[in-house]
């Protein structure tokens, strides 16, 4: 077994595999800022995977976001059903909101990936890999060359990446995907 395969199954149960360094993390973690840039990724395996390399135009940042429900802003006047609630379902799960806090703090750089990282009863931590799309080492390499192109830059907020693909229900092809594309909204009001 290689190395990164090791470090994959510590993950894969990390508060039983490692509890020390896990109650560690969180409580330094919890301390921080909710966006904080970092020298290298946590999961090395896991970054390695999405698409990460440790070379020049690659920026790795941790972001906290807040467990729990959505609520509804507090309407303060008029009239409203008696049993209008305070939830709201959105249509992201919490990665996603934490890519798009990313995007917002790093504007000149490109999103990659993200994963999941740890949490506790209050927070969920990510770690978001960026790339600086005009760094001339990201420029000559030419498996990034896709970065270059403006259609890429803020591709977090048009429901480009990997976990808005999948809330948008974009995981699948074919048969049983016939309402999906070009989207739910546009599929229904097509009906």
């Amino acid at each position: 077994m290689g190395l990164y395969k090791h470090v994959r199954n510590l993950w894969k149960k990390p508060k039983e595999n490692m509890p020390e360094l896990w109650r560690e993390r969180l409580i330094k973690w919890r301390k921080e800022n909710s966006t904080v840039k970092l020298e290298r990724p946590t999961r090395i395996d896991r970054a390695r995977s999405l698409g990460y390399k440790a070379k020049q135009g690659f920026v790795v940042v941790r972001q906290r976001v807040l467990r729990g429900g959505h609520t509804r802003p507090q309407i303060k006047k008029g009239r409203r059903p008696k049993r209008y609630g305070t939830r709201l379902d959105l249509g992201k799960n919490y990665k996603q909101i934490a890519e798009e806090r990313c995007q917002r703090k790093f504007k000149n750089l490109t999103l990659l990936n993200s994963y999941w990282v740890i949490e506790d009863g209050k927070h969920y931590w990510y770690e978001v890999i960026f790339v600086d799309p005009n760094h001339p080492v990201i420029k000559s390499d030419k498996n990034l060359a896709w970065l270059q192109d403006k259609k890429h830059h803020s591709r977090v907020f048009r429901g480009k990446t990997s976990t808005a693909r999948k809330s948008r229900g974009l995981r699948g092809k074919g048969l049983g995907y016939e309402k999906a594309r070009p989207s739910r909204r546009a599929n229904s009001r097509k009906q």
